[in-house]
């Protein structure tokens, strides 16, 4: 069976390897006519994400462009720690660019087809099969298609036009990678700061490179175009100014760095339901599905763990009991994160009381909490040898299901 991956990001090729590793044929269509490498801010990669990847054997490739992170330490702006939490396995922090390149060369080394240039403009349901019309005026027939075209997604408003709009998170992100940092190495750990005005995340390497990122809360949305459209020295002048205060390396990290290198991400944003997922013979992943904003430090990783629980269920079931077994498996799980990263956002961009509050309750809410309140988006694992049954779920696998 041939399918016609939309969407050359992150979920798309990781999508065609796990299809191809089910036996399908898939090619990948992506509307920029140039790679991403090299370009995007840092991301991590949680254990969970780490395990899907394993799955098709991209993971030590995907390890070797990466950093681990062996703990997380919240702080407050005054410097004090409201909560630390160890990560064994380590989460890997990666450069977006770095992981584009990594994911695309791995993909094409396994024989998957890219097409740049391909911006989708329809998709037709001819009951047999599936046709993808593209502005160019091309199209292509595949017995499947699958839309990993991000928040955004065009497959998403085809299968329903009634589906949301991202929603905006009230921050804008920033961020840079930095050869020199000039502050001393944070042992492997990531050091997250609610600052008086703003957030600001960073991780310094053992040879003293490293990077950071901000949120800063703004009311009224900006776009991610006209955001970058500001004079990054102007961005950084703002940054400057709201950490002033706070007692981190945040202003000193600020004023090493080139603005030519400052990257501007935009707005923070998330979708926090799809009530549809597919139609006919046409699927969403990734973010098309459950768009989840960066605060989660879960959006790749989910994005990994539905590419492949989506090549299981088209494995072992036919296409329309796949795709419903496929969102059961994945919805109530994705939409659980959504919602936690949000509230996070809103911890991000809280007032004067509410940010008393955060600092005095927080380290009484880590120490007397259930362990499993933090580890159980970790701990997610998925078995590829497991068959998928119409009903959502797995049995030991003896054999494979029939596949129409």
């Amino acid at each position: 069976m041939r399918v016609t991956v939309i969407g050359g990001g992150i979920g798309g090729p990781v999508a065609a390897m796990a299809l191809r590793r089910a036996g399908f044929e898939a090619t990948v269509h992506e509307r920029y006519d140039r790679v991403a490498d090299g370009t995007g801010g840092a991301l991590s990669i949680a254990p969970n994400g780490l395990q899907a990847l394993d799955v098709i054997g991209v993971a030590d490739a995907v390890r070797d462009i990466g950093t681990p992170m062996t703990a997380m330490a919240v702080q407050s702006w005054t410097g004090r720690t409201l909560a630390a939490f160890g990560s064994e396995p380590p989460q890997l922090l990666v450069w977006r660019g770095d992981l584009h390149r990594v994911l695309r060369e791995t993909a094409l080394a396994r024989g998957i087809a890219f097409e740049h240039g391909r911006e989708l403009v329809d998709v037709a349901d001819r009951g047999t099969h599936v046709t993808a019309r593209f502005a160019d005026g091309t199209g292509v027939d595949a017995d499947l298609l699958v839309g990993a075209d991000g928040i955004r997604s065009t497959v998403r408003r085809l299968i329903d036009p009634a589906a949301p709009a991202p929603r905006y998170a009230g921050l804008l992100g920033f961020g840079a990678r930095m050869a020199r940092t000039g502050e001393p190495p944070t042992g492997g750990t990531m050091r997250l700061v609610f600052g008086k005005r703003a957030f600001f995340g960073y991780q310094v390497h053992d040879d003293g490179s490293g990077g950071w990122f901000a949120n800063l809360p703004r009311e009224e949305p900006l776009s991610t175009a006209e955001a970058r459209a500001t004079d990054p020295a102007r961005w950084l002048a703002v940054l400057r100014e709201v950490f002033a205060d706070d007692r981190t390396p945040a202003c000193r990290m600020i004023d090493r760095l080139d603005p030519a290198d400052l990257v501007v991400t935009g707005a923070l944003e998330d979708v926090p339901t799809v009530p549809t997922w597919s139609r006919g013979r046409v699927v969403l992943v990734g973010d098309a599905a459950h768009a989840t904003s960066p605060s989660s430090g879960q959006g790749a990783s989910l994005a990994f763990e539905s590419a492949v629980q989506l090549a299981r269920c088209l494995r072992d079931l036919p296409h329309e009991e796949a795709f419903r077994a496929y969102e059961r498996l994945r919805r109530t799980r994705v939409e659980r994160i959504i919602a936690q990263a949000a509230r996070t956002n809103g911890s991000k961009a809280a007032g004067p009381v509410a940010r008393v509050l955060r600092d005095l309750l927080m380290p009484l809410a880590v120490k007397f909490a259930d362990p499993r309140r933090f580890t159980w988006q970790f701990d997610h694992r998925i078995d590829w040898d497991d068959v998928v049954t119409a009903a959502g779920g797995g049995v030991a696998a003896a054999g494979r299901a029939v596949r129409s």
